[in-house]
C-alpha cells in the first residue's frame, strides 16, 4: 500500500498531466482534427493518441515504476502489476469530434491486492469503486478543460472539486430524481436497454445522456445528478470517477460484463427510494 505522502505526490503528478492534456484540448475544440478510426457509433482522434502520450510521460517522469493502462494503443500495463496508472486521455471523443465542450480527462492510480479470508483461501472481492476485481483505486482526476473544473480523490478522503469538499445530493425520492445514462449501440444491448430506459424514464423526474461517463460520474459526486447508469462500459471511462463518487458519500456499484475490462455501472447518491433498479 502506498503511504499518504506517496498518495499525495501521485494526486499532484495525475493533476498536472490531466491539466496538461486539457490545455492541448481547449486549444484545437474548434480545429479540424484527424481522424485514426470511425465506426458506426464512435470516432478515434489523433488527438487522443497524443493526449495519452503526453499524460503518459507526465506519470512515467514522476514515477516511472507504475504501469500503464490507457484507451488508446495496446495496453501497456502488466497484468499482474503492483500499481497501474488507469487513463481516459477524451473521455467524450465524439462530442469533442463535433466541437461539442463536453468531454474530459480522466486518470486514476490502483493497486493491486490480495482479498483472503482467515482459512488463507482467496475470497471474490466485492465490487464497488474502490475495489475493481483485484485492484483498489488509490486516486481519481478528472477534468473539464471547458468548464476548467477538476474533481480529485484519494482514498478515505473527501472527494472535491477546484479544491472544494463536494458531496452527492440528498435527493430520495426516485420520482424527482435526475438521472444520466450511456448505452452501447449494438443490436443485442439496445434489444435489452431500450425497455430499461422506457421502465425508467416513467420513474424519474428526467433522463440526460451528454456522452461523457467521466463527466457523467463527476456530476453525480457532486450533485448535479442523482444516479448514472451504464449497461457495458469500460474500466478507464470509471476508474477515477467511481471513486469520486464513493468519495463524496455516494454509492457505486461495478459488475464484470463480457468483454475486456467491461463493467455495468449504477452510480447513485444512495438515498433514493424506492431503490433505483439496476441495468438487466
Amino acid at each position: 500500500m502506498m503511504n499518504s505522502k506517496e498518495t499525495k505526490a501521485a494526486l499532484a503528478a495525475a493533476v498536472r498531466a490531466a491539466r496538461a492534456a486539457g490545455t492541448v484540448m481547449r486549444k484545437n475544440l474548434h480545429v479540424a482534427k484527424t481522424v485514426n478510426l470511425a465506426n458506426a457509433h464512435d470516432i478515434k482522434l489523433e488527438l487522443d493518441v497524443q493526449c495519452q502520450k503526453l499524460i503518459e510521460g507526465i506519470l512515467h517522469r514522476a514515477f516511472p515504476e507504475i504501469s500503464f493502462l490507457g484507451e488508446e494503443g495496446e495496453p501497456r500495463a502488466k497484468s499482474a502489476a503492483a500499481l497501474r496508472w488507469v487513463v481516459d486521455p477524451i473521455d467524450g471523443t465524439v462530442n469533442y469530434a463535433h466541437g461539442i465542450p463536453h468531454a474530459a480527462v480522466s486518470i486514476a492510480l490502483q493497486e493491486r491486492v490480495e482479498c483472503q479470508v482467515a482459512s488463507g483461501a482467496r475470497k471474490r472481492p466485492t465490487h464497488h469503486a474502490s475495489r475493481i476485481t483485484n485492484y483498489v483505486t488509490l486516486v481519481g482526476v478528472i477534468y473539464d478543460p471547458f468548464q476548467d473544473e477538476l474533481w480529485t480523490a484519494m482514498r478515505g478522503a473527501p472527494a472535491r472539486l477546484n479544491g472544494r469538499v463536494i458531496q452527492v445530493s440528498r435527493t430520495t425520492d426516485l420520482g424527482e430524481a435526475m438521472v444520466t445514462m450511456g448505452f452501447v449501440k449494438n443490436r443485442a444491448n439496445l434489444r435489452a436497454f431500450v425497455p430499461y430506459f422506457m421502465l425508467l424514464s416513467r420513474r424519474v423526474r428526467k433522463v440526460r445522456m451528454f456522452g461523457s461517463a467521466a463527466l457523467a460520474l463527476a456530476y453525480v459526486a457532486m450533485g448535479r445528478f442523482d444516479a448514472y447508469i451504464e449497461r457495458r462500459l469500460n474500466l478507464w471511462d470509471f476508474a477515477a470517477g467511481g471513486l469520486i463518487i464513493e468519495c463524496a458519500g455516494g454509492e457505486f456499484q461495478c459488475q464484470p460484463v463480457p468483454g475486456y475490462l467491461k463493467h455495468r455501472i449504477l452510480a447513485s447518491n444512495g438515498r433514493l427510494k424506492p431503490t433505483l433498479p439496476p441495468p438487466t
